[in-house]
């Protein structure tokens, strides 16, 4: 039962991690994201439009190390910027250093979460009283059963 409890645990706070992480990226990646292609050229609309998307694709996108800003925002809108903004965009430093910010908002939304969970269980493991302590020595070997 103990076995069964840790693993259900263990799937049960990937769930909650990757959900915090997700809710904190959500919070703050429209903004940057918007603000951060409107920097380099990219008209409101389109960088407004870029930024509200989903920031799950986002966070994959991140972890597979691919930048998404060219299919973000469009190869037309692209075409109406300058070629240095262009491959800065597109570049291999824009997209990391502009989901950073948001990123590690979500990493503090988690972390956060498990300190909290780490708090409570060790309240609650303090809160249950000493253990009871096994005899040492003659006394121990006296009182196992054969």
């Amino acid at each position: 039962m103990n076995q069964t409890f840790q693993n259900s645990a263990q799937v049960l706070s990937v769930g909650i991690f990757f959900t915090l992480m997700v809710l904190g990226l959500a919070a703050t990646l429209p903004h940057a994201m918007a603000s951060g292609l409107q920097a380099h050229g990219v008209d409101p609309a389109s960088a407004q439009r870029a930024g509200h998307l989903p920031p799950v694709s986002i966070l994959f996108a991140a972890f597979l190390g691919y930048n998404p800003i060219q299919q973000l925002v469009g190869p037309h809108v692209l075409a109406h910027l300058s070629a240095h903004d262009q491959a800065a965009l597109v570049g291999r430093s824009f997209f990391p250093h502009l989901i950073s910010a948001p990123f590690r908002t979500g990493l503090h939304e988690a972390f956060a979460f498990a300190i909290v969970a780490c708090l409570v269980a060790a309240v609650a493991s303090w809160s249950r009283g000493a253990r009871a302590e096994e005899p040492v020595g003659e006394l121990a070997t006296a009182t196992r059963a054969p």
